[in-house]
């Protein structure tokens, strides 16, 4: 029987769809993509019986915050790669981003300004180095080139870029453009990582990958003073980091388990110095001219793991060194953050999710009697504690996908004892989040 020849049109289109298919999977040579976030947050006013200069203030407050960032990459061979992300921010975070230990944007930084002000935020080389084992395809996405590597590899990462690109991420609980906003949610609270003020740092990493386990170590640049916009030069403080990683199955589903340890080396006070140098003197106690080369260790335990196809739970436990200053992040010492994040299947908006998560932020001894003391730290201080409490933090937020590539989201965040002081708030926030991203 004779069978007639298919449609020319048919053909075409046929050919047009192969064609597409072929330039997915195909190693990419360069890659484009860019994002604007825009956040606009505030909070009613709340009791608020005195203020330091370091405090969240208690009159009604409404800020906002926008980036706009653009991502290069190119292949310079194959598995070595260039990355470049250019940065333009504006805005400011709540009390300039100071009150809070968990502090309630991931999208302020610690510098603002009212007009745009561009950074180069991330300039960096990959190469990696392949041992075999199953070919797992890497989709073109922000820094990352569309191709793909063996399972088994070896990736070097050398340049600036944050510290939080590689340890303690999380799928569920890491994205200030996508899911929660608070710091102590994103990260670790306790994980002291190198970073100037905005949080990125210069330094070089390695990640070895082997069936289920990866292997992470690096180090990098710490800023000058803590806190500082500044790095300093050639690496004469320095922190040194190291994950171990484990990927498994529970009741069929997806998790990990990473354990982060590092040990910041740099010029920092020990809170104790401070108190005695303040009762000598009768002023508030100041680290600032008390700082010598010290070490300040701590480790993160961080579990994600999914329930089921929507639905999926994370933790994190993280404790540091608090006898002295903190360098970099925020001023916790201790931290215990968890969740649940939950895809909008059930509700026909697969695209749409909502999670809920909790945090309890704690300071050290020593810290405690600094603050008492009338200290500052990098973003709290309200000039006396006579009351301490832990940091407990609520976060609820839904993010509605309204289109393949612009997401709408609204976030609320509940404080008790915001900067750890029983005398202040509770403090009820509530933001928007616009995210574009191609």
């Amino acid at each position: 029987m004779k069978t007639s020849a298919p449609p020319r049109a048919f053909l075409i289109l046929s050919a047009l769809a192969s064609a597409a298919v072929q330039a997915q999977d195909a190693t990419e040579t360069v890659n484009l993509h860019a994002q604007f976030t825009e956040v606009v947050q505030g909070h009613p006013s709340f009791r608020s019986p005195y203020e330091g200069e370091n405090s969240l203030k208690g009159e009604r407050s409404v800020r906002q915050t926008s980036d706009l960032t653009l991502y290069a990459g190119l292949r310079l061979a194959p598995h070595s790669e260039l990355y470049l992300d250019g940065e333009l921010d504006q805005g400011f975070g709540l009390s300039n981003t100071l009150g809070l230990a968990g502090y309630a944007s991931g999208e302020a930084y610690k510098v603002g300004r009212a007009t745009p002000y561009a950074k180069l935020q991330r300039a960096f080389l990959r190469q990696s180095f392949e041992f075999g084992g199953e070919y797992e395809a890497l989709p073109s996405a922000a820094n990352q080139l569309g191709g793909g590597l063996t399972h088994n590899h070896l990736t070097l990462s050398i340049g600036k870029y944050s510290v939080t690109d590689l340890f303690d991420t999380n799928r569920y609980a890491h994205d200030p453009r996508g899911d929660f906003l608070n710091w102590s949610l994103l990260d670790a609270g306790a994980f002291d990582y190198a970073a100037d003020a905005w949080g990125y740092s210069y330094g070089g990493a390695a990640e070895w990958q082997q069936r289920q386990w990866t292997l992470r170590g690096g180090v990098f640049a710490m800023s000058r003073v803590p806190n500082s916009p500044q790095l300093e030069p050639a690496f004469k403080q320095f922190a040194l980091i190291g994950e171990l990683e484990h990927r498994h199955q529970c009741w069929g589903e997806d998790g990990a388990l990473r354990l982060t340890a590092f040990d910041n080396r740099g010029r920092m006070a020990r809170y104790d110095a401070a108190v005695a140098a303040a009762q000598r003197s009768a002023a508030p106690a100041d680290v600032s001219s008390l700082r010598q080369f010290d070490s300040r260790p701590g480790a993160a335990l961080n579990l994600e793991q999914a329930l089921t196809a929507d639905l999926g739970l994370f933790t994190r436990l993280s404790a540091n060194d608090g006898s002295k200053e903190t360098f970099e992040f925020t001023d916790i010492n201790r931290s215990l953050s968890g969740g649940l994040s939950l895809q909008g299947s059930a509700w026909q908006r697969a695209q749409d999710s909502v999670g809920l998560a909790a945090v309890v932020n704690e300071l050290s001894g020593a810290a405690q009697r600094y603050f008492a003391a009338g200290g500052m730290g990098l973003l709290i201080g309200d000039g006396q504690l006579p009351h301490y409490g832990s940091e407990r933090i609520a976060e609820l937020y839904y993010r509605w996908q309204m289109l393949p590539q612009l997401q709408l989201s609204a976030d609320g965040q509940y404080v008790e004892n915001p900067a750890y002081n029983r005398d202040r708030g509770p403090v009820r926030l509530a933001a928007l989040r616009l995210h574009v991203q191609f």
